[in-house]
Formats: structure tokens, C-alpha cells, sequence
């Protein structure tokens, strides 16, 4: 099987998997949006994928995205719509420069700090004509609150979004959750979409809720996630070459 056939069924079994998530929840598939991870895969197939009708691709390392998004956009054939790049992996502050410079989403901001030197970085970068516009962010939700796996607890949640609401750089869009390794799905997730509910009650435009990930988009999905984040079952376990 060729690689782009891979793919193509492996993008089929996950639409698939997405479709009876809704019908099951009784929501429309087409509110859901596929977020493809490709982290450690070539540009080659985010091409693929580009050509099979995704449009969002999620990447975990900075330094890594930065070559692979310019790489796809000079593969993209004209007149198609560009990818769309979402930093879904933690960012250290002393990143956040590189970031925005490729970034259309980070989907990990959890702290005051992170916020303000995403902030700086956007508005140099909109300054500088390297930018057109704000930075979408999504606030990382602590499910368990264990600071080692990174995102904001329950009661540090809204003060940090009225705080990304502030900075003139940046539009708050949502949150973004994991579920702890080893914790029940269904209790995970109805933490985040309570933790979503508050932050939209406050913020009505932070209307992006991105859960779920290969194993377990489908209990996402059951408690409103909007986004899920694919990678496994996207595109396998693969590695980039080394150059």
C-alpha cells in the first residue's frame, strides 16, 4: 500500500470514528473539526493530507514546525488554501517569539507569564509587518491540577482568561484539555467541559473546546468537544528522517 493510501484510510476509519461519536451524542458531524498532529512526520505528508482535504495540523516542537510549515508552504500548489498551524505542545517563554512567527493557535497557554510573552511576541511580529493578525490562544485546563503535566487549575482559570482577554495581541478562543493517563474518560471530560462552560459563561466568544485525542475522541465528543486532536491514528507511529 502506498503511503497517500495509508493515510487515506486511516483518515476514512477516523471520520468514520468521529461520525458515530455525534450520531451516538446526537450532535452534527460537521461541528466537529479534525486537528491532524504531526509531530515527527514529514512535510510529505502533511502535503498528502493537504491534498485528501485537511486544512489544521498540530505540531508539539517549535524549532520542528518552523521548517516543516515553511517546507508545506512552499509545496503548496497555488490557489490552494494555505495549512493552518496549531502549537499544541507546551512553549517556554523564551519560544514565544519563534512561535508566533508560524503559529495561527497556541493551544497551551497556562500562566500570566506565557500570555504576556506571547502578547510582546505578536504585537513585534504585527509591528514588524511579519503578522497580519492577533494570536488565536486556547487555555490549557488542568484536569488533576498536577503542575507537571502543565495547564491552569479550576481556580486559577478565569483570572488567566480575563487576563488573555486584556492583551491587545491576543483573542481568547477556548480551552484545550488532556486527559490524565490512568484517570476515567468520562470523569476527565466532564471536568473540562464544566471548566468550558465557566470560561464561555464569562467569555461568550471562547466558544472552542479542543479534547479528545486518538483513544479517546469518542467520550470527548459526548461532552462537547469541538476539536479533536489526531495523530496515531492519523498517521502511525513515524519519525522524521534525520537530515
Amino acid at each position: 500500500m502506498s503511503r497517500r493510501d495509508d493515510l487515506a484510510a486511516r483518515l476514512g476509519a477516523v471520520r468514520e470514528r468521529i461520525a458515530a461519536a455525534c450520531a451516538a451524542a446526537g450532535r452534527d458531524p460537521a461541528g466537529v473539526d479534525l486537528l491532524a498532529v504531526t509531530k515527527t512526520v514529514p512535510a510529505a505528508d502533511v502535503l498528502t493530507l493537504m491534498d485528501l482535504g485537511l486544512t489544521a495540523f498540530g505540531e508539539n516542537r517549535v524549532q520542528e514546525a518552523g521548517a516543516k510549515v515553511a517546507e508545506v508552504a512552499a509545496g503548496t500548489p497555488a490557489g490552494r488554501p494555505a495549512a493552518r498551524w496549531h502549537l499544541v505542545g507546551g512553549l517556554q517563554r523564551n519560544k514565544a517569539r519563534a512561535a508566533v512567527e508560524w503559529a495561527d493557535r497556541v493551544e497551551s497557554v497556562d500562566s500570566v507569564r506565557l500570555a504576556d510573552a506571547l502578547d510582546a511576541a505578536v504585537r513585534r511580529a504585527v509591528d514588524a509587518g511579519r503578522r497580519a493578525r492577533p494570536l488565536s490562544v486556547l487555555l490549557q485546563f488542568s484536569v488533576d491540577g498536577d503542575p507537571k503535566r502543565g495547564g491552569v487549575p479550576p481556580d486559577g482559570l478565569l483570572p488567566l482568561a480575563e487576563h488573555v482577554a486584556s492583551c491587545a495581541g491576543l483573542r481568547l478562543d477556548g480551552l484545550m484539555a488532556v486527559a490524565p493517563l490512568g484517570a476515567d474518560p468520562d470523569t476527565a471530560f466532564a471536568s473540562v467541559a464544566a471548566a468550558a462552560e465557566r470560561v464561555r459563561t464569562a467569555f461568550p466568544q471562547a466558544t472552542t473546546l479542543s479534547a479528545g485525542m486518538s483513544g479517546d475522541l469518542e467520550t470527548a465528543i459526548r461532552h462537547g468537544s469541538n476539536v479533536v486532536r489526531v495523530g496515531t491514528a492519523l498517521v502511525g507511529e513515524r519519525r522524521l528522517t534525520s537530515p
